[in-house]
């Protein structure tokens, strides 16, 4: 199987290297990529926007399946224009896809389904503001409908930063505050049968203690032992087979990845948001657990015919990664530094940990960083905590000037 992923991330990173692992994948492409993708795939320059020129570059090179990895594209199109020219993908249409581009439509859709999740106001107004910041009070949960890349949200006590937050956006979902643990459960769908993964938790906050402004995500860990071994299939049950019929019964089926974002609250599992695609970091780590060859669950998924799939096999190792961010993430952060380190972690620390590229180019023989998150450095082992002390223990060898990381992923749950 020819496959080509789109997409330039560390959760890229993470499929290209699942893909290239998988036996049934002949070659593997990547556009646009970056440079350690360029390590496990060829890589192509493309809009990841532009459907057209997508569709374009995998019928030239022959793709039987194209894999798209973020949220932008889907929200595009891309993945209909791909479709279009006969080619199986994996995931969703644009129509789709809203469940992750419009926070207001995902309520709706919710609200369809029976689906459990926080009361919530859409506003596009200041009264509107007003009134439901006052309705719910501390802490507020203030969303931009639209796409953010993951820093769209804000939970603050302060009234004023939420409010001004709430004013920049065209329109806003207010919502009430959810307690409780988050958990993040990936489901693989064809538009009808649903194929949940293992669930992970992410770091949303930039700082040690979920302190500091919120990020893309700075790592995450799977499995969750503190979780209920039920969870999974409650889960299932509740959230994820019936939006994935609500979608349906619409006329917008959904195929591809269906990522939960689920609070685990005193009244129960209640959804936090949808994505319409692969998590960045809890990729990372589910992938690294998953034991079942990747290329043959997308491409049943995108033909239609994840009745098929055999029940996936997972490893029964743990893993944890850890993001290296650049100097001032998330704010404007630094790029073009050298970054070193990397080919003594694939000497020393593989193959239990390995350095997965978010923001890197190549600047002649360089590995320059070139973006905010710059690297996912992942590693597995018998539980959490070996886990993390080889995840921290390759992070050590990192140089990259101003970098930042935080230093407590998965302390709680490996000391529990």
């Amino acid at each position: 199987m020819k496959v080509l992923v789109i997409g330039g991330g560390a959760r890229e990173h993470a499929l290209c290297r699942s893909l290239s692992l998988d036996p049934d994948v002949t070659a593997l492409h990547c556009a646009p990529g970056n440079a350690g993708i360029a390590e496990v795939a060829e890589l192509h320059a493309v809009d990841q926007l532009d459907g057209d020129a997508v569709a374009r570059l995998a019928t030239g090179l022959g793709a039987e399946l194209v894999v798209v990895g973020p949220e932008a594209p889907l929200v595009a199109g891309v993945a209909d224009a791909v479709r279009a020219a006969g080619i199986p993908v994996f995931g969703p249409s644009r129509e789709a896809a809203e469940l992750e581009g419009s926070k207001a439509f995902a309520k709706d859709v919710m609200a369809g389904a029976g689906v459990p999740t926080a009361r919530s106001y859409v506003c596009t107004t200041p009264e509107e503001i007003d009134e439901a910041l006052d309705a719910f009070g501390a802490p507020y949960v203030v969303k931009d409908d639209g796409l953010a890349a993951g820093k769209g949200v804000v939970v603050t006590d302060d009234l004023d930063q939420a409010r001004t937050h709430a004013l920049a956006c065209d329109r806003v979902v207010i919502e009430e505050y959810l307690d409780g643990p988050e958990v993040s459960l990936f489901a693989i769908t064809d538009g009808t049968t649903v194929l949940p993964l293992q669930p992970a938790q992410d770091f949303k906050r930039a700082l040690d203690g979920d302190e500091g402004p919120n990020t893309g995500g700075m790592g995450a860990y799977s499995p969750l032992p503190w979780a209920d071994p039920k969870l999974v299939d409650e889960v299932l049950e509740t959230v994820l087979q019936p939006t994935v019929d609500e979608l349906r019964r619409r006329g917008t089926p959904f195929s591809g990845l269906l990522y939960a974002g689920l609070a685990i609250t005193s009244r129960g599992v209640r959804v936090i948001e949808f994505n319409a695609r692969f998590g960045d970091p809890e990729t990372q780590v589910v992938l690294a657990r998953l034991a079942t060859p990747l290329a043959g669950v997308l491409l049943h998924a995108a033909d239609g015919t994840l009745v098929d799939q055999p029940p996936l096999r997972w490893r029964d190792d743990a893993a944890v990664t850890v993001v290296v961010a650049s100097h001032n993430y998330p704010d404007t952060p630094r790029t073009g530094d050298p970054i070193t380190g990397l080919e003594e972690i694939a000497e020393q620390d593989a193959p239990h940990a390995y350095v997965l590229h978010a923001g890197t180019k190549r600047d002649g023989d360089a590995v320059v960083s070139a973006g905010g998150r710059v690297l996912s450095v992942t590693a597995t082992g018998t539980d959490l905590a070996q886990a993390r002390e080889r995840a921290y223990a390759a992070v050590g060898r990192i140089r990259l000037d101003g970098s930042q990381h935080r230093t407590d992923i998965a302390r709680k749950a490996a000391e529990a």
